[in-house]
């Protein structure tokens, strides 16, 4: 533990952040979204197949949980403490309000792939529930995870495209992305944003379950005291990674595959975190927000039109192998950055509009 942060819990970000950079950048900067509903591409080199199959399996759905697992537990932590000072409802929302405004920046002038809106909104139904027994949490908790199985087996009537349209889609997608102005493609990318409602639709229950887990988590001290839980950390990682690996791999019970796997992701962090391990992943955990909204504008900048406009050129084994050079570079650039000053940029504006005046930034400043 490092002053109030605790070492873990940055870490782990800064490893999930790795996650949802492969999964962002070889499903959704490289093509089209919506190519992942054509079904396998033939013409597929063997090294392709495999990252895809990596980010696919490994990846894809279980690096977005940990970080909602984090996000409420971030809520938690910050509820607590804003509770000694009063009015923790109050900057909360203003927090998330914040958020908010910069999710809908991202999602309308840079990319639509944008989680920020979901996680603002998520955020501000869950809030009420922070001040709820422990026990409330928990069955909240179970109750969206519950709906989300529900609607991944029962037909609720989510609006979903023919399959004519993802092809039709995805080849004019390659073609505005790749060679269109920057008007064209914000454009375009609005477009698209009603048919990217439905996996939103379907994936918030699961969203909001994982932010009471992790409210959860903090309440019950299991996140706030690791070390004192290992056992119970060892079975989240033995039957998480083991059972949750099993049911991806034969893509059976999608739903509690992915979420087993992601929790026994992060109990293994949790526990290589308490031999010492890890913390050069520390910084990027702590700047996250910052990596996060740079990797889309790096990324832009190679597969868009008024970039570089190497959209649905490239395949998954070169694109994969770049999302590594960019994470090892901000890794490097975080870990420095922080040497210098107390936040990243964005997350010092974050706090700075949230508190409503300039927060210190230099750790020269006095607090």
């Amino acid at each position: 533990m490092t002053g109030e942060r605790i070492d873990a819990i940055d870490i782990l970000r800064g490893i999930a952040l790795f996650g949802v950079l492969s999964v962002n950048l070889v499903s959704e900067f490289r093509v089209s979204i919506f190519q992942q509903f054509l079904g396998p591409d033939p013409g597929l080199g063997v090294l392709d197949k495999l990252v895809e199959g990596l980010v696919r399996v490994g990846f894809e759905m279980k690096a977005f949980a940990v970080f909602s697992f984090l996000f409420g537990l971030g809520l938690a932590v910050q509820f607590e403490r804003l509770s000694r000072t009063g009015r923790p409802f109050y900057w909360l929302a203003r927090r998330l309000g914040v958020l908010l405004v910069f999710g809908l920046v991202h999602l309308l002038l840079i990319w639509n792939g944008d989680i920020l809106t979901e996680y603002a909104l998520g955020g501000l139904l869950v809030l009420p529930l922070l001040a709820a027994p422990t026990w409330a949490l928990a069955v909240a908790a179970a109750g969206m995870f519950a709906l989300y199985l529900f609607i991944g087996v029962v037909p609720v009537g989510i609006p979903w495209p023919d399959p004519a349209w993802f092809e039709q889609h995805v080849a004019l997608a390659d073609q505005v992305y790749a060679s269109g102005s920057y008007a064209e493609i914000c454009r375009f990318s609005m477009n698209e944003l009603p048919y990217l409602l439905p996996l939103h639709l379907y994936v918030i229950p699961r969203t909001l379950a994982l932010f009471l887990l992790g409210a959860l988590a903090w309440r019950t001290g299991v996140m706030q005291r690791p070390g004192e839980h290992r056992r119970l950390w060892t079975g989240i990682a033995v039957v998480g990674v083991a059972g949750g690996a099993a049911l991806c791999i034969q893509d059976v019970a999608t739903g509690v595959g992915q979420s087993l796997l992601a929790a026994g992701y992060a109990a293994t962090v949790i526990l290589l975190t308490q031999r010492g391990w890890l913390r050069s992943f520390a910084p990027l955990g702590r700047m996250a927000f910052t990596n996060y909204i740079a990797q889309s504008l790096i990324f832009g900048c190679i597969f868009f039109g008024y970039g570089l406009g190497q959209f649905g050129k490239l395949g998954a084994a070169p694109v994969f192998l770049l999302g590594i050079g960019v994470y090892v570079a901000q890794m490097v650039l975080s870990a420095w950055w922080l040497r210098h000053f107390r936040f990243g940029p964005l997350e010092w504006l974050w706090r700075t509009l949230m508190y409503g005046k300039t927060q210190p930034m230099r750790r020269t400043a006095k607090v």
